[in-house]
């Protein structure tokens, strides 16, 4: 199963790194993408100073002077913000400039430059807190509506939703990144509680089954030392009980074990659509399983079957698609648990079963179970079933059910 990270995870990653400060010019590129863009709206000043038809010299200067002032600092305060703020007053500092700037530039040279209350609007979604954004968007708005209502009505009203609905919408993406951060860290720790959780078990399962057998070696090593010089054959029974007691313990581990190292049905449903998803297949698996009367053997086995059925389709079948299915039936030997896997892939090389195929025939039929592994009209079919309940007894097997 590939270890690769998966597609949604790097965007994820990618997007939780828009809340945080850049670490290398990749991400600091990156985070200059999202801003880049929004400056579009500057090509109405921009043609408007260019032209030169009608400013004086004078008002072209401070024209391209407090354009070039409203631009760095739109650009500083959200670049900024993306990583670590700016403390709440220089932040509220600034808004006010460009909301000055903003003002000024549009009521002196005209509506071409109505379109620097976007920048406003969205610096006030960016940067505020969410309840100082509600108040300062719709402001902003206003502030748009009042300057357009002389220099430009038509263009300002053409602005209003626009102003409006970005600053809310930048609202929403801060959000966003906030809720995805927040969702990681709990994952995050989520699993390191399962994993807490996972050592303290095997902390717990280890002391009961090696924590008596150990004590009663000790005491009996420490009874047969004392025993040796005048009872040797007292001592020589001590040993004895101490070779079947460690004998015993050795078991006891090895059992233990093995429980630990076989694989469970749902984590490897889980393993299938991570592997699936990292390897562009569409996956349709099924939902938790009901797994009562299905002995721990059982399980294991379709497990393996679905471990190998999954490596086989994002190895070698080439499919675009893979359904999983996990149902119950009644046969005439007794109730089975199913385990389907059809891709429509190519299936494989095509030259017999390997020996992937091979080896989990043989460990379903040691549980009672079953494999069946065929072509289909679009794809490749592998079905393994074992038995769901109680074992048939030899001598009711030929009874109906």
């Amino acid at each position: 199963m590939t270890e690769d990270p998966l597609p949604e995870e790097a965007r994820v990653e990618r997007l939780i790194r828009i809340g945080q400060p850049p670490r290398n010019v990749t991400e600091a590129m990156r985070k200059m993408v999202w801003i880049l863009p929004w400056l579009v709206f500057l090509s109405s000043p921009v043609s408007d100073l260019v032209s030169g038809h009608h400013h004086t010299a004078a008002a072209t200067a401070a024209g391209w002077l407090g354009l070039t002032f409203f631009v760095g600092t739109y650009v500083t305060l959200v670049f900024r913000n993306m990583g670590r703020a700016f403390p709440g007053p220089l932040v509220a500092a600034l808004i006010a400039l460009l909301g000055v700037l903003a003002v000024t530039l549009s009521y002196t040279l005209g509506s071409s430059w109505l379109g620097l209350f976007v920048y406003v609007s969205v610096c006030c979604g960016t940067t505020f807190p969410l309840r100082i954004a509600y108040w300062t968007i719709p402001a902003t708005t206003l502030a748009l509506i009042v300057v357009g209502l002389h220099v430009g009505e038509d263009e300002a009203w053409g602005l209003f939703l626009l102003v409006l609905l970005i600053g809310y919408s930048m609202t929403g993406v801060r959000q966003l990144v906030r809720t995805t951060v927040e969702l990681r860290k709990a994952r995050a720790t989520v699993a390191q509680l399962a994993a807490n959780e996972e050592r303290l078990r095997l902390a717990r399962d280890l002391h009961d089954l090696l924590g008596h057998s150990l004590s009663l070696i000790t005491l009996k090593s420490e009874l047969a030392g004392r025993m040796l010089p005048d009872h040797p054959d007292k001592a020589a029974q001590q040993v004895a009980d101490i070779e079947q007691v460690s004998r015993q313990a050795l078991v006891d581990v090895r059992e233990a074990v093995t429980g630990y190292r076989r694989p469970r049905l749902p984590g490897e449903l889980a393993g299938a659509q991570v592997a699936l998803t990292a390897a562009g297949v569409i996956a349709d698996l099924p939902a938790e399983p009901d797994l009562a009367d299905v002995p721990e053997d059982g399980e294991s086995a379709l497990a393996w079957a679905l471990r190998e059925a999954i490596t086989n389709v994002v190895r070698h079948s080439g499919a675009q698609r893979c359904v999983v299915e996990l149902v119950r039936r009644q046969t005439l030997d007794g109730p089975v648990l199913e385990l389907s896997v059809e891709d429509n892939g190519s299936g494989g090389s095509g030259k017999g079963p390997g020996n992937g195929l091979t080896g989990l025939t043989e460990r379903l039929e040691k549980v009672g179970g079953s494999l069946e592994a065929t072509r289909v009209k679009h794809g490749f079919r592998l079905v393994a079933r074992v038995p769901a309940g109680t074992p048939v007894a030899s001598a009711d097997v030929g009874s109906p059910a």
